[in-house]
Order: C-alpha cells, then sequence, then structure tokens
C-alpha cells in the first residue's frame, strides 16, 4: 500500500496568477546525479511518469503554510507549491527542506532574503536600519509605522524584510492591541494610520502573515482596521454586516468543529479580499496572489472533507427531494449546494470528476426536476446555476438520464421539458435566465460534444429522443404565435408583438438555426411535416426587426445547405413571397433587413443553386427588376437565362419520347399524390401539439400569455391577396401583420407619408 504521507498535489502558478493543478502523485527526497544536488522528485500515482524534479537550492525561499502547503519559486513567475494529503507528509519534507539548508524546522520561512549586492545594500541606506529594527508598538508611533509600511511596497526585497519583522516579533498581534484601544478612545487619526498599516501588510503577500491575521482571535480586529480609510466620511460597518447581517445557516449540522472554522475563515476572507479591499491596480495586480492562494486551497480542503462526509450528503439530498420538506428549507439546500458545485471548481480534474459522479448517484438531477419547477425565484436561479455546473462539466451525464425518464407518462416532467418551460415562462424583460438556459440546451443538444463511438449511439437516441419528447415544447411559442390554413392558402398571424415575446421567438429561432447546421435529418423531417419554415416566415412582418432577421437567417441556413428536398420544398410551398415582400416593404431603407435578403439571393447566384434560380425568375423577376442598385437580380436573370440555352440546346442534340418523364419528374407527381397523406400527418402533428401546448399553457396562466383564438376566415375577389378576421383577448392578443388592402384611403395616405415604398408588393 502507497505511503499516503507523502501523497501531494503539484501546482503551478499560471500567468493570470490561478494555481493550475499538474497531478498527483508521491514525493521524495533523493541525490540527482545530473542536478549535483539533493532535489524534490514527484512521481505520478498514475502511471509513474515524472511529475516534478526540483533541486532544493541553498538560496531559494521555501514557505510552508496552512500544515500542509510547501511553496517556492524557481524563477521568475514560475511558482511551485505542493499540497499534502496529511500533515506528517509535509513536516518530513520540510525538515527535510531545512537540513539540506541549514534552516530551523520550526520556522516557516527558509530563506532571510537579505543577500542583496553591496550596491542593494548602499542603495537602501538608511531604510535598511528601520526594516531591521521595527519603530516600538505605539500610539505616539502609528504615523510612522504607516509611512514605513508604505514606503516599502515598491521594492520586493524590502517588503520581505519588513515581512520577517513583522512575524519575528509577533507586532500584528501589538497592532490590533492599539486598535481597540484607539477605537475606545475615538482616535480617528490613529485609526486612519491603522488602517493604512493593516492594508500594506496584506500586500506585502506573505502567508505567513495571512495565518496569524486570519486566525480566529485576529480577523475581525483586521476586519476593523479595514472599516476606516481616510477617503471615507464615514467608516464602513463591515463587522456588523459579518456578526448580525451574514447569517451562517447549517443546512444539515456540521459536527467537524475544523471544518466550521475553515468555513467561517474562508468566507471572512473571500469578503475582505472582494468587498473591502480596492480593486488593485496594475501595479498592485501581484500584491495579492498569495491571499488568492490562501482562498483557493481551503476551498479545496472544505469540499474534500465536505465529500469525505457521506453522511452528510446523503441527508442534504435526501431532505432536498423528500416531498415533505418545507419550501424554505428546500431554498436553504439548494442554495448550500449551489455554493458547493462553485467550490468544486478548485478540484483537479480527476477530484471533480468523483465530485459531480457522487452528486449524479446521491440523485442531483431528479432533485434539480423537483426544484425548477419551484415557483420561488431565487429557487430557480440557484437550481439553474446547478444544472449549469452539471451540463458543462458533463453533457452525456445528463443526456444519459434524461433518456431514461420517457417512462414517465408525462412528457411535463421530464427534465429538459421543465428547463425548456422556464426558459419560455422567464419573467424578466430582458430574458436573462431564457438566455442562459438557451445556452445550456445548446450544449445539450450539440452533436460535437456526444461521444464518439462506432455505432454513433448517443448522438442517434438522443437526437430521436429529443425530437419525439422535447422539441413540441420548445416550438410551442413560435407555433402559436403563428397560424396557417393549407387548404385555403390563407396566412393568419396573431401574436402577443411585444419586445419581451420577440426576444422569447427569436431565442428559440436561434436553437432551431443550430439545429439546422447540425441536425440534418431530424430537423429535416421535423420542418416537412411541421411546415415549419412557413410558420418561421410569417415572423418576416414583425414590427421588431431583430425578430425578422431572426426569421431570414433560419432560412438562410436552410438554403445555404443547398439540399435539393429543402429546395423542393421551398419551391412547392412558394416562400420566397414573405421574404422579397420584406423587401419591397423595406422600400429605399438601407440597412441590415434589406442587406440580408440581398446576401442571401447573392447566395444563390454564386452557388448557381438552379432550380432556386428558375423558381425565383420565373416568379418574381417582374417584382425585382427595377432594383439596379446592385446586380445580383440581373445575375440571377443571366444565369437562368445560360441554363435554359444549354437546356434547348442539350434538348435539340437529345430528343426524347415526350411521354416519358426523367426521375424528378416522376417524383414531383409522387409527391403531389401523397400531399393527402401529408396533410393527414400534418394535421395529427397539430392535434398533438395542441394538445401538450395546450396542458402547459393551462398550467402556467398568468406568468406568461394566454391564447384564446377564434379565426374568422374569407378571400377577397383576387385569389392572390388573402384576408384575414381576428377575434381574440384583446388584453393578450395584437395582430402584427397590417395588410395594405384592408386599410381605408385615408391610412393609405398616412403610411405612405411615413413610410414610402420604392416598390409595390408581389400581392398588390
Amino acid at each position: 500500500m502507497s505511503d499516503t504521507r507523502r501523497r501531494v498535489k503539484v501546482y503551478t502558478l499560471n500567468e493570470d496568477r490561478q494555481w493550475d493543478d499538474r497531478g498527483t502523485g508521491h514525493v521524495s527526497s533523493t541525490f540527482v546525479e545530473r542536478l549535483k544536488g539533493i532535489s524534490l522528485l514527484v512521481r505520478a500515482e498514475s502511471d509513474g511518469s515524472l511529475l516534478l524534479e526540483s533541486k532544493i537550492s541553498p538560496n531559494t525561499a521555501y514557505q510552508k503554510q496552512q500544515d500542509t502547503l510547501i511553496v517556492w519559486s524557481e524563477a521568475d513567475n514560475y511558482d511551485l507549491a505542493l499540497s499534502f494529503q496529511e500533515k506528517a507528509g509535509c513536516d518530513e519534507i520540510w525538515e527535510k527542506i531545512c537540513q539540506v539548508q541549514g534552516k530551523d524546522p520550526s520556522l516557516d520561512i527558509t530563506q532571510d532574503p537579505i543577500d542583496e549586492s553591496e550596491e542593494e545594500r548602499f542603495e537602501e541606506i538608511p531604510e535598511t536600519s528601520h526594516l531591521v529594527e521595527l519603530p516600538p508598538c505605539e500610539l505616539s508611533r502609528l504615523e510612522e509605522i504607516a509611512d514605513l509600511v508604505t514606503a516599502v511596497l515598491s521594492s520586493p526585497i524590502r517588503r520581505e524584510k519588513l515581512a520577517l519583522a513583522l512575524m519575528s516579533e509577533g507586532y500584528i498581534k501589538k497592532l490590533l492591541g492599539l486598535f481597540r484601544v484607539c477605537e475606545d478612545l475615538d482616535n480617528r487619526e490613529g485609526l486612519h494610520h491603522l488602517y493604512e498599516i493593516v492594508r500594506g501588510v496584506l500586500f506585502l503577500n506573505k502567508a505567513a502573515l495571512f495565518e496569524v491575521m486570519f486566525s480566529d482571535d485576529c480577523i475581525m480586529d483586521v476586519v476593523g482596521c479595514l472599516e476606516y480609510d481616510p477617503a471615507l466620511v464615514q467608516p464602513k460597518r463591515h463587522r456588523e454586516f459579518l456578526t448580525k447581517t451574514a447569517k451562517f445557516k447549517e443546512v444539515i449540522p456540521i459536527t467537524d468543529s475544523e471544518l466550521r472554522q475553515k468555513i467561517h475563515q474562508t468566507y471572512r476572507v473571500q469578503y475582505i479580499q472582494d468587498i473591502i479591499l480596492p480593486t488593485p491596480s496594475v501595479f498592485e495586480d501581484n500584491f495579492l496572489s498569495t491571499l488568492n492562494s490562501f482562498i483557493f486551497f481551503n476551498k479545496v480542503e472544505i469540499v474534500s472533507m465536505l465529500q469525505e462526509d457521506e453522511k452528510f450528503l446523503t441527508e442534504v439530498f435526501a431532505q432536498l427531494t423528500d416531498e415533505a420538506t418545507e419550501d424554505s428549507k428546500r431554498r436553504e439546500l439548494v442554495n448550500f449546494v449551489k455554493e458547493f458545485c462553485a467550490f468544486s471548481q478548485t478540484l483537479q480534474p480527476q477530484n471533480r470528476d468523483a465530485f459531480f459522479k457522487t452528486l449524479a448517484n446521491l440523485g442531483i438531477l431528479p432533485a434539480l426536476e423537483i426544484v425548477m419547477g419551484m415557483d420561488d425565484l431565487q429557487v430557480r436561479a440557484a437550481a439553474t446555476d446547478i444544472f449549469s455546473y452539471l451540463v458543462e462539466f458533463s453533457p452525456s451525464m445528463v443526456r444519459e438520464f434524461v433518456m431514461q425518464e420517457p417512462q414517465q407518462t408525462d412528457d411535463d416532467v421530464l427534465l429538459i421539458n421543465v428547463v425548456i418551460k422556464q426558459m419560455i415562462c422567464d419573467s424578466d424583460p430582458e430574458l436573462g435566465g431564457a438566455v442562459q438556459l438557451m445556452g445550456l440546451l445548446r450544449t445539450l443538444i450539440d452533436p460535437e460534444n456526444m461521444l464518439a463511438s462506432t455505432n454513433k449511439t448517443e448522438k442517434t437516441e438522443f437526437l430521436s429522443f429529443f425530437y419525439k419528447y422535447c422539441m413540441h415544447v420548445l416550438t410551442a411559442p413560435l407555433l402559436a404565435n403563428t397560424a396557417h390554413d393549407k387548404n385555403s392558402k390563407v396566412v393568419l398571424f396573431v401574436c402577443v408583438d411585444n419586445f419581451q415575446t420577440a426576444q422569447l421567438l427569436a431565442l428559440i429561432l436561434e436553437l432551431l438555426t443550430f439545429c439546422v447546421e447540425h441536425h440534418t435529418y431530424h430537423i429535416k423531417t421535423y420542418i416537412m411535416n411541421k411546415d415549419l419554415l412557413r410558420r418561421v416566415l410569417v415572423l418576416m412582418n414583425s414590427k421588431h426587426t431583430f425578430l425578422a432577421l431572426c426569421a431570414l437567417r433560419f432560412m438562410r441556413r436552410i438554403i445555404g445547405l443547398k439540399d435539393e428536398y429543402y429546395n423542393r420544398y421551398i419551391i412547392k410551398g412558394n416562400l420566397f413571397e414573405p421574404v422579397i415582400n420584406a423587401l419591397l416593404d423595406n422600400g429605399t431603407r438601407y440597412n441590415l433587413l434589406n442587406s440580408a435578403i440581398i446576401e442571401l439571393f447573392e447566395f444563390i447566384k454564386v452557388e448557381d443553386i438552379k432550380s432556386l434560380i428558375a423558381h425565383i425568375v420565373d416568379n418574381f423577376y417582374n417584382a425585382l427588376e427595377s432594383i439596379e442598385y446592385v446586380q445580383t437580380f440581373k445575375g440571377l436573370k443571366g444565369r437562368y437565362e445560360q441554363e435554359k440555352d444549354r437546356q434547348s440546346q442539350r434538348h435539340s442534340r437529345y430528343r426524347r419520347d415526350a411521354r416519358s418523364l426523367d426521375e424528378d419528374e416522376e417524383l414531383w407527381f409522387n409527391d403531389d399524390d401523397d400531399d393527402d397523406d401529408g396533410e393527414a400527418v400534418e394535421k395529427r402533428m397539430e392535434d398533438d401539439f395542441s394538445d401538450s401546448y395546450g396542458k402547459y399553457m393551462e398550467a402556467k396562466k398568468g406568468t406568461f400569455w394566454y391564447f384564446s383564438l377564434v379565426f374568422s376566415l374569407s378571400l377577397e375577389t383576387s385569389p392572390t391577396v388573402p384576408k384575414y378576421v381576428v377575434s381574440c383577448d384583446s388584453t393578450a392578443l395584437v395582430g402584427l401583420v397590417d395588410y395594405p388592402d384592408d386599410e381605408d384611403e385615408e391610412e393609405e395616405d398616412e403610411e405612405e407619408e411615413q413610410s414610402p415604398r420604392k416598390r409595390p408588393r408581389l400581392s398588390s
């Protein structure tokens, strides 16, 4: 069995002053011939490879921190740390280092960094004497002490000297004793000096000083000194916040006193760093690197201690999923798990893997299904953050869980559907939560992070699951805001046309566009069966330009695939008409919508998509030929004429029986014959959607929108100009489209004055 005393984690400090884990192994000290000296060797516990080989140099300053850490620098901006599993192992290696350097093992730092050159000695006179002999710790000398601490910050060597002097004489506790005296006497001048002193001592960036300052006996006095910033008229009340406002809530009682103390200490030190200390300047950025490390290693220790306490975590999740648990208690439990997950980010990869697997085994995902459906906004926000940690760590773990759920009878309780509904029902006007959830959904449905295997099981199974059980929930708001009667070829558009709804539809379209790019077969089948592109293009009439652009982008991605099945679907449905109407309605305005539409047609021309070119020229060229500020449409006509000439020449050379049909023509007529079947499939899917969406909307009534639609259809004498009448709840629904034909002459005159059109619409 391996010696656990010598089990260590190796860390290096990166350019961002954050600790990177280099692996776990076992440390030894031995003579290395190549390095000509006693060296520290760490070999990986997994494969025995060499993680670290570092000669113990006589001039290197080693520091022992928190009983289980040894930290040192081997070169400029290259700091190393060994984090021991047990204190005994740390003490053993520390004694070996001190033996090589000839130092006293009772000290926490091996090197007195006063070995500067003679030139440096000369330059530092007369400051050197002050650094060696600190002024007496008296009220009358506070200003002198403050000036001394401030003066040394610009010199690394002076900072080292001062830190050694402060540690050797127990100076910190004496200063904090003076703080209590000054506060009793209301000596503001002395309190202001103490603020400068304590802030400067923190910037000395020494772990040994932090151990003293952040101990239970001293930390609140340190916080008290930092309340008296000379720049403030009135002191801050940080101690009052930490002792009275910030309450330590034990969702499950913590019996380990060492763990409790570590949690309290970490919270208070984090508060000092984030709230009390001002944002460091570029010059001061490295002054608090050791403070960052102190907090980092504290968090590692807290997570490790909690994770090892199986009884504690089991009780947490038992209460979290218990239906009898009160809402207030469940809120505390969710916040605890959220903070627990946040702390876990400090773990090394293999330990983080074990951490999340432990959470999964304890039932974190079923618990999220419960808490994400609660009415409490804070609980839902915390649950979303937890879900985010899980998805970012292992999307496959989440997918594996959700694919096991369809045995349940109600699709509404599926975890992904719960997430989708939270996105749809986000009450924030800016949809901040919805944007976060949309990003998580995108990660889950991204084939790029699905496990690759010979049979591609995960991709096939999960996408089939998603389109069967979840896609109808995602597209529900989109389908509810657009309606189309295929038999009468009448387009109906009813919608709550406010900014929040438009933002939500834009998010849904962004996800659908992602699906078009990455899901091929599944999304193609869904688009064809639901006639989805027609529904999406109705949004081209929205008063919100960004939503019209999202609809156009969806079509652009489809055309960008250059898939003839999609192209024939577009041609048969005459789906260029709403796009060209939007171009004509845009008139002389040169804006993003104009450019995006032109780019769509330019792509078709450059890629020479013959079927689409023929359709556009045959049906819409008369409306587009007057557009001369770009050569796109003339280019389309030129491509069309060239192809027509080629076909004519080919036809003259190779005549065929007039009664014979080529393969494309046969497919075309076969499709026409199957229209009835297609309509039956679509109607069946529409009925399924109506049932599921109706149940969902009834449950969420009052938190989002409620649709009550009664359509009354009538056709005008012109078969190309549909007219509709929409009767709906006037408080909830607004018609997005105002057709020019429905306006009286007076309104038409006003419209022309406000937005003159360059060309008439196709339907005029």
